[in-house]
C-alpha cells in the first residue's frame, strides 16, 4: 500500500489525503466497528474514547479474522453521535494512536444517532493484504 501526502495540501490532518493498494492485492470491506461485548451488549456508555477504544478492538478482531491487522488499513471513517466537535476529537485521538505511524486516509463525521442503544462511535474501514 502507498500513503499520500501533498505539500500543496495542509499539514494539519493526522493522516494521508489518499492511499492505493497494489494491484494484486485483496481489499477487505470491514462491517462498521461497534462498542459491543460479546453478548451484544453496548460497553463504554457515556464514554466517546471508551467506545473508540471498544471499536478499534473490534475492528482489530475483524481485520484479524480476514488475514489483516491494522498497518493494512487503507482507509477509515470514523463515526461520532455528537454535535460537539469535543467529542469528535475525544474518539479521533484514540483511533489516530491506535494506529500510530500508520496514519490512512479518514474521515470524522458527526451524526445524530447509531444503531445501538446507548451507541456513540462507529469505525468503517476498507484493508489491502497480499496473500
Amino acid at each position: 500500500m502507498h500513503l499520500i501526502r501533498s505539500k500543496e495540501l495542509s499539514s494539519v490532518a493526522e493522516y494521508a489525503y489518499a492511499a492505493t493498494a497494489p494491484a494484486d492485492a485483496r481489499l477487505i470491506f470491514l462491517a462498521g466497528s461497534c462498542p459491543l461485548a460479546r453478548d451484544g451488549a453496548t460497553t463504554g456508555v457515556g464514554d466517546y474514547a471508551a467506545q473508540a477504544a471498544a471499536c478499534v478492538s473490534t475492528m482489530t478482531a475483524a481485520l484479524a479474522a480476514a488475514g489483516a491487522g491494522l498497518s493494512d488499513v487503507i482507509s477509515t471513517r470514523v463515526l461520532v453521535a455528537s454535535t460537539k466537535q469535543d467529542d469528535l476529537v475525544r474518539a479521533w485521538e484514540v483511533v489516530r494512536d491506535a494506529f500510530g505511524d500508520h496514519d490512512p486516509p479518514s474521515t470524522l463525521l458527526g451524526v445524530t444517532v447509531l444503531g445501538y442503544d446507548d451507541q456513540l462511535v462507529e469505525i468503517e474501514a476498507v484493508a489491502a493484504v497480499r496473500d
